[in-house]
């Protein structure tokens, strides 16, 4: 993987036409089709409740159930071994080769195989191999990986799969997916017949009574299982459960996550040999076959015994975090480097092989938190990844650049905001309005799609003296602005708004000029230390205001300040004590203020003849939970008439760095968001965070600028009186 071009890969993808269109249709899909699964469902979160402690359980008792498992399985006839990584297991997997005479294998899908490339190291062993897995034996042929932890096919359409089959088998195989179905069992058959040993892998094993549970829709894996002889289970320590009845748990979530069924076409429970006829010295006898189970480590235990990282043992391999994830239905699977992907196989990267394999992609993963709402276990996905970073910037440091800004500029509030002056006048060479159009050069791909924001004149803390002289004579309270760096040097004047609009509700408005960065990049970087520094500033600047509250209007700085700042000092008391009592007077602008008017009667739906929409930033949907309180001030904003658009929590694909980091990338994030904009007729799209202003404003303006765009408080402040 040390030689890979991410971004040359990707930029493939995105101009491979099959593969977007495959991965755009089953992604607008399968919302849809797993909602039908759980139609009858009483409550999903009950159901996800009682997997996570499942399998927070049997973490905990990792050892113990290992040691169950192999005891309750070789009580039954069957030998059990354990293996620290994929060469010891692969040495073990020859023994039992060389014991049984085993020249012909046939397998069923299996991730843990693929891990170790089991397939590869067998072939050069001078064994023959078969994929039996429609998918899987078509990836083989290709030369490819799975894309997919359930699907590994996917990306691909009827036509190529057609060409694969025809170059295998050396005849014209035509388009159809039935004759390809028929054609697979009619060369399977041949394999499964004269097969000496089957491989399968496990979604779950029970440590109660060594039994495993292989759950399927194509019937390949029971006859892998039952057919040959020889029948080796390869299981990884993550799929073991203490009970039989913990199977139940897994099985009424996986199917409908992983395939949106309510129940799959095969189930198969397998607890050791059973009686099999086959052909032995030219007779047929009756025999018990062999069964052998390897349990694989290679890092799972060391992930097992970590506070933070064992979070992961509550993976199904569903994946459904992919299914849900823009940036795998934007480029699949297979930029992620390793046989795991999306943000799950980020992690799972990072602990079976490097953090240096995981940094190569780690910031793929753009914090939208979407596959948090649908993952059974409840992995906080992100949360992870980030952890990851923070471990790998802590062995290996950060690169000379974010260096550079982070811990020389940033830390630095007057050399920062004099950076961010200067720049205001270097950008007027290219500046149009309130964008930059075009760039010239190297830098031109930023501007491919969409525009950027211009650095305003005149930033928000410059105007504060006079807005402030508008403050109530007798306020109901006092409130510290923080407006976050888009607000303060982009966005300057939606911090009047803000201003405008808190003053309307009764509020003595501060502004605290210590106040610098959130700090937010910094964190997502990875670098805690400089973190620490920048939120030790702040809480000092927020603190001798002296509010009653501190409103920001920036969901990415409420969320920070609220719960990140605890999180950055969990291990200084006196200075977690300082954050959390911060933490408490926290509050984002749309929710305070619906709260204050739904207290004043103000909230009454209204129509005029504008018609409005809202998009959902990540952060504010996902991460504070804020999503009623936006579209009832807008339904109650005087000359508009709110309309609901689709896909209002999708991202729009800023995302930080990202945005300037993967353009081509965040660009195609940000079509599909202009084109449901455009779907939904709206003249003008509100929105509550000036990141997502920031980019879908430039895509408006490069594709729609006849659609408007505003932060909220534009919306509300338009309906005061002078």
């Amino acid at each position: 993987m040390a030689n890979r071009n991410i971004k040359v890969e990707i930029k493939e993808k995105l101009h491979d036409g099959t593969l977007r269109s495959n991965l755009e249709r089953f992604s607008e899909q399968y919302p849809t089709a797993r909602a039908k699964a759980y139609a009858n469902v009483e409550s999903i979160e009950a159901l996800r409740d009682d997997l996570k402690d499942m399998k927070s359980y049997a973490v905990a008792h990792i050892e113990e159930l290992a040691d169950e498992f192999q005891a309750s399985l070789e009580k039954r006839g069957a030998k059990v071994f354990r293996a620290k990584d994929g060469d010891q297991l692969k040495q073990q997997l020859m023994e039992i080769c060389r014991e049984n005479g085993v020249h012909n294998i046939v397998k069923s899908k299996s991730m843990a195989t693929e891990e170790i490339k089991l397939n590869d190291y067998l072939e050069q062993q001078g064994l023959h191999v078969k994929e039996t897995d429609l998918g899987e034996w078509m990836l083989s042929v290709a030369g490819q990986h799975p894309s997919h932890m359930v699907m590994p096919a996917i990306h691909l359409n009827r036509k190529q799969c057609a060409k694969f089959f025809s170059d295998e088998l050396k005849e014209d195989i035509p388009s159809d997916i039935p004759f390809m179905v028929q054609t697979a069992r009619r060369v399977m058959r041949e394999e499964f017949l004269k097969a000496d040993m089957g491989i399968s892998g496990a979604n779950f094993g029970i440590a109660e009574n060594g039994a495993i549970g292989l759950v399927t829709n194509e019937g390949n894996a029971r006859i892998v299982t039952t057919l040959p002889p020889v029948h080796v289970i390869i299981i990884g320590y993550e799929k073991l459960i203490p009970k039989v009845s913990d199977a139940s748990k897994i099985m009424r979530l996986l199917p409908r996550n992983g395939t949106c069924q309510r129940m799959v076409s095969y189930l198969t429970l397998i607890d050791g040999p059973t009686p099999i006829i086959h052909e032995k010295n030219g007779k047929m006898v009756e025999e018990n076959k062999k069964v052998y189970a390897i349990l694989l480590d290679n890092g799972r235990l060391k992930a097992a015994h970590d506070p933070v990282m064992k979070e992961v043992y509550q993976c199904v391999r569903c994946a459904s975090c992919l299914n849900v994830c823009p940036i795998w239905s934007t480029v699949g699977g297979n930029v992620y480097g390793h046989i795991y992907s999306g943000g799950i196989g980020a992690i799972l990267t990072g602990l079976l092989n490097s953090l240096d394999d995981f940094a190569q992609f780690s910031d793929l993963c753009i914090g939208c938190r979407r596959c948090t709402t649908v993952c059974p276990g409840k992995i906080n996905i992100p949360d992870l990844i980030q952890e990851l970073r923070n471990r790998r910037v802590a062995q290996k440091g950060l690169s000379l650049p974010e260096k550079l800004i982070f811990q020389k500029i940033m830390t630095n509030r007057k050399l920062f905001h004099t950076l961010l002056r200067t720049a205001s006048i270097g950008q007027k060479p290219v500046k149009s309005g309130k964008f930059i159009r075009n760039l010239p050069l190297f830098f031109a791909k930023m501007t491919e799609g969409r525009s950027l924001p211009t650095i305003a004149d005149k930033p928000f803390r410059d105007r504060t003296n006079d807005l402030f002289k508008h403050n109530p004579a007798s306020p109901k309270m006092k409130v510290a602005f923080f407006s976050g760096c888009n607000l303060d040097f982009v966005f300057p004047q939606t911090g009047e708004s803000v201003v405008k609009v808190l003053q309307d509700i009764g509020a003595e408005v501060v502004y605290p000029q210590d106040q610098n960065c959130c700090g937010k990049p910094v964190i997502g970087a990875g670098d805690l230390d400089t973190a620490r520094k920048l939120a030790k500033k702040n809480i000092e600047a927020l603190e001798s205001a002296n509010a009653d509250y501190i409103i920001a209007a920036c969901p990415t700085c409420a969320e920070t300040l609220e719960k990140t700042y605890k999180e950055l000092f969990v291990h200084d008391p006196a200075w977690l004590k300082r954050a959390d009592n911060l933490s408490k007077k926290i509050r984002e602008f749309t929710s305070f203020v619906e709260q204050a008017y739904e207290k004043d009667k103000r909230l009454k739906v209204t129509h005029g003849k504008e018609k409005i929409t809202y998009h959902d930033s990540c952060h504010m949907r996902r991460s504070l939970g804020i999503y009623k309180e936006p579209r009832k001030l807008l339904e109650s904003a005087a000359g508009y008439d709110y309309v609901e658009m689709n896909g209002a929590d999708q991202c729009c694909g800023m995302a930080g760095s990202f945005g300037m980091k993967y353009a081509d990338l965040s660009v195609q994030l940000l079509n599909r968001k202009l084109h449901n904009i455009k779907e939904s007729g709206a003249q003008t799209i509100a929105v509550a965070c000036p990141a997502c202003m920031m980019q879908i404003g430039g895509g408006l303006d490069k594709n729609a600028p006849e659609i408007k765009i505003k932060h909220i408080a534009d919306v509300l402040a338009e309906n005061l009186s002078d």
